[in-house]
């Protein structure tokens, strides 16, 4: 479906308490992959020699390649450093988002965004976000995911920077990146689903567009709560990205 832009409402108490909710994780967590649209400063790790696994089993890798179309054969979810250019001129590309709370198609602004589509891209392809949650979902704000540790202060080891959007972009369901301030992008983004979203200041990587399953996304909103804790967390199962 297609979203019309939304004018950028003024300045409320509502949004002011929303965007404040968004900076005290990174005030308690240092800075990473983060809350709301913030990161958690334990965002950026080291990784460990290809091959390996971290505590968690995850896979590592120290060799940043650009992962095969089909996806890589097993999840990797650390890099020793931001990820190559891996999009090919003149293709458009979207992401279908499979969770257990349904689809949610993405069209994937690789010309507006081009460094944030390609690093979405790359993990996506490394199967890094199967099986991460939606960590915090507050009603008529967003819902974040993207941090393998489910805690707002997961990241794939590395950092990037923005390319952010004019003010008033942001509508009901545009994806943007996370952030712990300028040029900290790692792997969390959010999916704007109220008015609270719709009026961040432009400080967030845009890079895309909800065009189909916003009832999947309005589930998962459902189960949030005001102060960000998902009464029923839940999980991305996929993504596979589409060119065309």
């Amino acid at each position: 479906m297609h979203l019309t832009s939304t004018a950028r409402p003024r300045p409320t108490v509502r949004t002011a308490l929303a965007v404040l909710a968004l900076s005290v994780p990174l005030a308690l967590a240092g800075c990473g992959a983060d809350d709301s649209p913030a990161e958690d400063a334990t965002a950026t790790g080291t990784a460990t020699a290809t091959g390996q696994s971290d505590a968690s089993g995850r896979g590592t890798s120290d060799a940043t390649e650009c992962p095969p179309a089909e996806g890589t054969d097993e999840r990797v979810t650390s890099f020793d450093s931001a990820p190559p250019m891996c999009l090919t001129p003149g293709v458009d590309y979207s992401a279908v988002i499979t969770t257990d709370a349904g689809v949610v198609t993405v069209d994937l602004l690789e010309d507006k965004a081009p460094e944030t589509v390609n690093n979405f891209v790359f993990l996506a392809r490394h199967k890094y976000y199967e099986g991460i949650t939606f960590h915090r979902v507050i009603p008529g704000f967003m819902i974040q995911g993207g941090d393998p540790q489910g805690t707002g202060s997961g990241g794939p080891g590395y950092q990037f920077a923005d390319e952010l959007p004019a003010a008033g972009e942001y509508e009901i369901g545009s994806m943007a990146m996370a952030n712990a301030g300028p040029d900290t992008n790692g792997s969390q983004f959010f999916i704007v689903t109220g008015d609270s979203g719709v009026s961040l200041p432009p400080d967030y990587s845009l890079f895309g567009t909800v065009t189909d399953g916003m009832d999947t996304v309005t589930a998962i909103e459902d189960d949030g709560s005001p102060q960000g804790a998902p009464r029923t967390v839940h999980t991305i199962e996929s993504v596979e990205i589409v060119e065309s």
